[in-house]
């Protein structure tokens, strides 16, 4: 697996995956659960949709 999701991206994953899971924990709706996706993609670096669809939003080579 290549790093394919970089800078402000990985950023805003986390930030929002983070947000959503504190609301789910503070007793949001279940749904909200779904934040530990867009935290696992930040932190990982690794997003398969991305991977599918051929978008690679790092800057470095690899």
């Amino acid at each position: 697996m290549k790093v394919n999701v970089g800078g402000i991206d990985r950023t805003l994953r986390i930030v929002a995956g983070v947000a959503l899971i504190a609301w789910a924990l503070l007793g949001g709706p279940v749904w909200a659960w779904i934040g530990i996706a867009p935290l696992a993609t930040g932190l990982i670096g690794f997003c398969g949709a991305y991977s599918i669809f051929g978008i690679n939003t790092c800057k470095t080579k690899q």
